[in-house]
């Protein structure tokens, strides 16, 4: 748990599906490259899932991680409370919306990389064990 750096941003008053639509676009980019991509997307949400993002790499920064080394591990997208609205209709009607909200949780970790796998030697059998210990093998073909 040490290198996961977490974001949230809560109520944000935007749909959960207008959110979702921007995430899936960035969900396997680097969070750099996200970041670098998410201002030019012809979306309101963009912005808005780009200052948690650098929310995110800000914590991993504190911590001595570098940019380069991070991924997402999760961006959740989740329906925050709705405020109940209306707008006056024929007849003295009443036509009721909803205007929703939204909580984005980014989490990322810190790409760990792979170590090179030790090389084990293979063990000696019993027998050239004690072999060694009274004075090794003798090559007779050796002239």
């Amino acid at each position: 748990m040490k290198n996961e750096f977490r974001a949230t941003q809560k109520f944000l008053l935007m749909s959960p599906r207008k959110i979702r639509l921007v995430v899936a676009l960035i969900k396997k980019m680097k969070p750099a490259e996200a970041v670098e991509r998410l201002p030019f997307i012809q979306k309101r949400a963009g912005i808005e899932v780009s200052k948690v993002i650098k929310a995110a790499i800000a914590a991993a920064r504190a911590q001595g991680v570098g940019e380069t080394d991070l991924v997402f591990k999760e961006i959740q997208v989740g329906e925050g409370p709705r405020l109940k609205r209306g707008m006056a209709a024929s007849r003295g009607r009443w036509h009721q919306f909803k205007k929703r909200m939204s909580h984005i949780r980014v989490i990322l970790t810190a790409n760990a990389k792979p170590k090179a796998p030790e090389v084990k030697e293979p063990e000696k059998k019993e027998t050239e064990k004690i072999e060694e210990k009274k004075g090794g093998k003798k090559d007779v073909a050796k002239s």
